[in-house]
């Protein structure tokens, strides 16, 4: 089973949602880290070393996608090939259930899968779309679409972010960026100077702790090449740096490559998708035309787990998330089912 992870911490909660990629009925769980991860050092031993179920529910599909709106209590998926986002409430002391509370329909099914964010404004709300004439933003509680991008382009999007309550980030598969405005339907387009063809394109954004200055939010590039670009916000044209990473080029599918900056750590940044592996780099270093960079740290549990010495193929990440308020804590997931919580050391990060 693939595993998508969307992680929270709501009302002193620290835990995650998790779901199944493939199957005819898919499993969505709310997990609760293991307590061992908050145990202070003077503690002594700490038994619970797994995760706790805390509550449970079934998809009728596939979950491709799943994201937490922050402050509810309420997650959004969505499933392949399918013409609607499916809204869950995760339930509380009351029950143990998740259950679905609501449908999102679209106008039609999409060729490919949907991509989905969660919006910063006010009332809750959701970013979603597969391809950019698609893309709108659409009130969770009423199912009202408060936006629309007003661009004809059947090229389809591999991310979405928001900067801060009102502008965000369109990535698309062969690497253009474009930014929007819920207040203004119209976007700015920024193309790669250097397109190769039969590259598939992701992005991460780190924006600062209030998400609204852009000159505190930086970009990545990362391509199923492993050719990486730096950028900053206000200059989305100019890559301030440029590299080429050493992974194993994916020449197959690309659902799951990611690049995810961290929250604390400054310059630092994760990858992952390629392989079973994922690699945490210091970008601090990185020239404008640098040398393929080595990784302060690669994870590489996944791989070397008892299923997959005894699998015909080695297991891929899914999907990788950085704790928020844990430095050097990231959670995994990838193809074989396997899902890990963990840290990493390196003394020449400085905090």
């Amino acid at each position: 089973t693939h595993i998508k992870i969307c992680i929270y911490f709501n009302s002193g909660i620290r835990g995650i949602c998790v779901a199944g990629y493939t199957g005819a009925k898919s499993e969505i769980l709310e997990l609760l880290l293991p307590l061992k991860l908050y145990a202070g050092e003077n503690q002594g031993l700490c038994a619970e070393r797994d995760f706790k179920v805390q509550h449970g529910g079934f998809s009728e599909e596939p979950v491709e996608s799943l994201i937490h709106i922050p402050g509810t209590r309420c997650v959004v998926t969505t499933g392949s090939s399918s013409s609607a986002l499916q809204i869950w409430d995760i339930g509380g002391d009351d029950s143990d259930v998740i259950k679905r509370t609501g449908v999102i329909n679209l106008k039609s099914t999409p060729a490919k899968g949907i991509t989905i964010a969660p919006g910063l404004t006010d009332e809750p709300a959701v970013l979603h779309g597969s391809c950019i004439s698609e893309v709108q933003l659409t009130e969770i509680a009423t199912g009202r679409v408060l936006y629309t991008v007003a661009k004809e382009s059947s090229d389809s999007v591999s991310g979405l972010q928001f900067v801060n309550a009102c502008v965000f980030l369109i990535c698309v598969s062969n690497g253009t960026l474009l930014m929007g405005d819920i207040r203004d339907p119209s976007t700015c387009d920024y193309p790669l100077q250097d397109s190769k063809s039969g590259l598939h394109w992701s992005f991460g954004l780190r924006s600062d702790s209030s998400q609204s200055e852009p000159s505190c939010c930086t970009v990545a590039r990362l391509s199923s090449s492993g050719h990486m670009l730096l950028y900053d916000l206000r200059d989305l044209q100019s890559p301030f740096c440029q590299t080429q990473l050493n992974v194993q080029q994916n020449t197959s599918k690309n659902d799951f490559l990611n690049v995810s900056w961290a929250p604390v750590l400054n310059r630092c940044l994760s990858v992952s998708g390629f392989d079973g592996t994922v690699h945490i780099y210091n970008t601090m270093d990185w020239s404008t035309e640098g040398q393929s960079p080595q990784p302060v740290f690669s994870h590489r549990g996944h791989e070397m787990s008892h299923e997959a010495k005894y699998s015909s193929s080695l297991p891929v990440v899914t999907t990788h998330f950085w704790h928020q308020s844990r430095p050097k804590t990231l959670l995994s997931a990838a193809t074989d089912g396997s899902l890990h919580v963990w840290d990493w050391v390196d003394k020449i990060i400085d905090r």
